[in-house]
């Protein structure tokens, strides 16, 4: 394989030809996608998760301390460590709006000041599931009144306040394998080494 200069280092949305679709499965959440699709070579047969997308944030104190959160995952049987997260799953909402959502539903908070942090694809050989994560700070908490009453796997939630750096050292050895908690932690490790300069803030109202 010969080496090539790569120039400007950008992932390139691109079409191919779909000549052939179909929905092998209609689940509650998502669904699974049988695409035959032209490649180099000619059609080849693709299955994948049509995912609706998601979100985390990455709550940050005035101590440098991210919140994070154990939570059962059935389909790896594991109590992994999280940031709030949840799907896209309010038509039209933007991306920085399902956040303060999720942050308010899952860890009882309201942030004053927003930043995109990382965004990237969970799983692209076997799902479409974009990821943003936002650093969020000026953390508040919600009125007691107004709280979101959780449920199900939500309702069994344990949080925990974690220095960023004790997160990174368990992300780099292992210990911590979401891929929200994993992005996130590292790039918010990357972010305040260079001061924050090269967090884009964003608003909630647009």
């Amino acid at each position: 394989m010969s080496v090539t200069d790569p120039g400007p280092l950008v992932d390139v949305p691109q079409e191919r030809d779909v000549v052939a679709q179909e929905t092998v499965f209609r689940g509650r959440v998502w669904d699974v996608v049988r695409d035959t699709v032209q490649l180099g070579d000619g059609p080849a047969v693709r299955e994948y998760v049509a995912h609706p997308g998601a979100v985390a944030v990455l709550a940050m104190d005035d101590d440098d301390r991210v919140l994070l959160q154990a939570q059962y995952r059935h389909p790896v049987r594991h109590v992994l460590w999280e940031p709030p997260a949840g799907l896209l799953d309010v038509e039209g909402e933007e991306r920085v709006v399902a956040a303060a959502r999720e942050l308010a539903e899952e860890a009882d908070l309201e942030a004053g000041r927003w930043w995109r942090l990382v965004d990237f694809f969970s799983t692209p050989g076997g799902n479409d599931e974009r990821i943003t994560v936002f650093l969020a700070r000026d953390l508040r908490p919600v009125p007691a009144e107004g709280r979101y009453a959780r449920a199900e796997e939500e309702a069994d939630i344990v949080p925990a306040w974690v220095p960023l750096d004790d997160a990174v050292t368990a992300v780099l050895e292992g210990r911590l394998r979401c891929p929200t908690t994993v992005a996130g932690v590292l790039a918010a490790a990357a972010a305040r080494a260079a001061g924050w300069s090269t967090l884009t803030e964003v608003h909630l109202d647009g």
